[in-house]
């Protein structure tokens, strides 16, 4: 599947931000300024949050108004929640799913 080289570079920061700690997923997200903000699972005793909520919140605490697109890297059958995408961005972001190996299995639309 072609992406544009802005989606490709949200699938490489998400791909980037699993491997660097070795966790089940990798997410980035694009606001409409075209800043990328890049994030992994957190999974503490005490805190557990998706690699794309975290990217989501990055954007909202740097001041973003909203998201053009998003990339998820995840290993298996690891759901894909797209809760806080479409609070935040509203309708139209489209959300790249790729495996570890960066290989795209799914476009989704918000």
């Amino acid at each position: 599947m072609d992406l544009t080289s802005e989606d490709a570079k949200l699938v490489t920061l998400a791909r980037t931000s699993r491997a660097r700690l070795g966790v089940a997923q990798g997410a980035a997200v694009r606001d409409l300024d075209g800043r990328t903000y890049a994030a992994a699972t957190v999974h503490l005793d005490t805190l557990r949050v998706s690699a794309l909520d975290l990217a989501v919140a990055m954007a909202v605490s740097s001041g973003a108004k909203g998201l053009e697109a998003a990339a998820l890297v995840t290993e298996g059958d690891v759901p894909v929640g797209l809760d806080s995408v479409i609070e935040f961005g509203g309708a139209g972001v489209t959300v790249v799913v790729a495996d570890p190996a960066g290989a795209v299995d799914t476009v989704l639309s918000t």
